[in-house]
């Protein structure tokens, strides 16, 4: 199977009806028509075999994270999906993994109206990047830089499970549990886009980031750019039934270090805290307070009797030793 066969065979689909894809497939480029009014927004990520995912992992599910992860950072700016590109380097040209790589990617595309407009294909180490591209309205944007001093700090759902799912397959000793409970969480995370839809037309709400590597460490990227500190209460972090078996420094240490959660971390103003909740409800995803922001710089961790607990703030470093 050749290059243009493989795309015309699994790549290729008709346009979708309403959508904002002038010209998709087949082109030197797409044509994207967002909303007048409205801005882009892009983003890319890339999933590399050995470093992102196992080898031999199942191609379906890659289908699914490879977009998901993208989503995700949509979710986080509180954008609407638009369309997304795909550049897929393969080892070979494998009719059965592609159609089952293809499947897992466009059941997630259609549940949000997020057509593949283009990309590129080559051989090589197995390698999976995503541009994918919404829209938001001018000033509604989750921004990094736009949390204020006295904000609440607020989580989607629960952190923790994908890192557990990862001990679990590499055997680490501390690691309890079945790896089936949660290797959804890990292998197909859930784009919380409804939730941050909801919460950039939620006034009151200023930042916000998804969860990839890590919640302290992620936490520094919104502390770092909005120059302000965090108080965050360790027992308000809400614990999956997965982890409440684990010894108190692992639990920890999932909760606040784990990546691959994909969720919402964002801040909003202390007037805002019902139009939070009720945002949450709307999109179908529980939303905790966890903490606060300081104007005095510094992360600091606390326990349910305010007692400082030293927690490590940094996230994942694929450069890191």
């Amino acid at each position: 199977m050749g290059e243009f066969e493989l795309i015309a065979r699994h790549f290729t689909r008709p346009s979708l009806p309403d959508s904002a894809v002038v010209l998709g497939v087949g082109d030197d480029g797409a044509l994207l028509q967002p909303t007048p009014g409205h801005q882009l927004v892009i983003s890319t990520d890339m999933l590399v075999e050995g470093r992102h995912f196992f080898a031999g992992a199942e191609p379906e599910t890659l289908g699914h994270k490879a977009l998901a992860v993208n989503l995700s950072d949509l979710a986080a700016m509180g954008a609407r999906p638009l369309g997304f590109t795909l550049a897929l380097a393969l080892p070979v040209a494998d009719d059965a993994w592609l159609a089952a790589f293809a499947r897992g990617l466009f059941a997630l595309a259609d549940a949000h109206g997020c057509p593949l407009v283009g990309g590129d294909t080559t051989r090589g180490p197995l390698n999976l990047c995503i541009t994918v591209f919404g829209e938001v309205r001018p000033g509604r944007a989750l921004r990094r830089d736009a949390a204020h001093a006295g904000d609440e700090l607020w989580l989607s759902g629960c952190t923790g499970e994908a890192r557990l799912a990862l001990a679990l397959r590499r055997g680490e000793a501390w690691a309890t549990g079945d790896v089936a409970a949660v290797a959804d969480r890990m292998d197909r995370p859930t784009p919380r886009l409804a939730l941050g839809q909801a919460l950039a037309a939620t006034p009151g709400v200023h930042a916000a980031l998804d969860v990839s590597d890590g919640l302290l460490g992620d936490l520094g990227h919104i502390l770092r750019a909005s120059h302000l500190g965090a108080e965050i209460d360790l027992s308000s972090i809400p614990v999956a039934p997965a982890l409440r078996g684990l010894a108190p420094e692992h639990q920890r240490d999932c909760l606040l270090a784990g990546g691959d959660d994909y969720e919402l971390l964002f801040t909003a103003e202390a007037a805002a805290h019902d139009a939070v909740l009720a945002a949450g409800r709307m999109a179908g995803v529980a939303v905790t307070r966890i903490g606060r922001l300081t104007l005095e710089q510094g992360l600091h961790v606390r326990d349910a009797q305010g007692q400082a607990i030293h927690a490590t703030v940094r996230g994942f470093d694929h450069f890191a030793d």
